[in-house]
């Protein structure tokens, strides 16, 4: 048996905002259409919160704040609402339930979401005025790539590994990997099959 394409209705940003409130679980926007998000790996949710304490604590008194994965960043150039790991804003609040401003957008890997964060995701971001930088953290090499705008308007990968400092000017700060980052963020276990593997 195929499967059978589903026509769905257009929803608008405003109808999406209504509904999210609500749900348990939360969706991504992008023009029209509603995207579920799958839940975290430890690995992850861990290098977040790693990312987001050093933010904290280095922004603590300045006009910037870090926001973790529940606040969701509006892209008004796509018509589209996403929920970033972590992002850093600047700006004075406007809405209750959204941020417009990032000027630093984080995204921590994970297979199922690594081609869209490094794709169409960042096509999306770069539509947003104020970003100065975008880092991608990839757990499963103990690796970071840093995406700074430049004076010329382009974007320049910086990769990081090992022991460097993940160079973030958007907002004054350098993040070791390994002792920052990474710190107790250990390997995924192997996964768990629901049958014995053959003999």
């Amino acid at each position: 048996m195929t499967a059978q394409a589903v026509y769905l209705p257009y929803i608008s940003a405003q109808d999406y905002l209504a509904g999210e409130a609500g749900r348990e679980f939360k969706h991504e926007y992008i023009d029209g259409e509603i995207y579920a998000m799958a839940g975290a790996r430890e690995t992850d949710v861990t290098t977040s919160l790693n990312v987001a304490a050093a933010l904290k604590a280095h922004l603590r008194g300045t006009p910037c704040r870090p926001f973790v994965a529940d606040l969701k960043l509006r892209v008004e150039a796509s018509n589209a609402f996403f929920y970033p790991d972590v992002f850093v804003s600047c700006g004075e609040r406007v809405q209750a339930d959204y941020r417009s401003d990032a000027v630093l957008v984080v995204e921590v890997l994970s297979p199922s979401t690594a081609a869209f964060d490094r794709g169409a995701k960042f096509a999306h971001y770069r539509q947003l005025p104020g970003l100065r930088e975008y880092l991608l953290i990839a757990p499963e090499t103990r690796s970071a790539d840093l995406y700074p705008k430049g004076e010329d308007g382009l974007w320049v990968l910086h990769p990081y590994v090992g022991n460097d400092k993940v160079e973030l000017g958007s907002v004054g700060l350098a993040l070791p990997l390994a002792d920052v980052i990474f710190e107790d963020v250990e390997p995924e276990p192997p996964p768990v099959h629901d049958t014995p593997p053959c003999a």
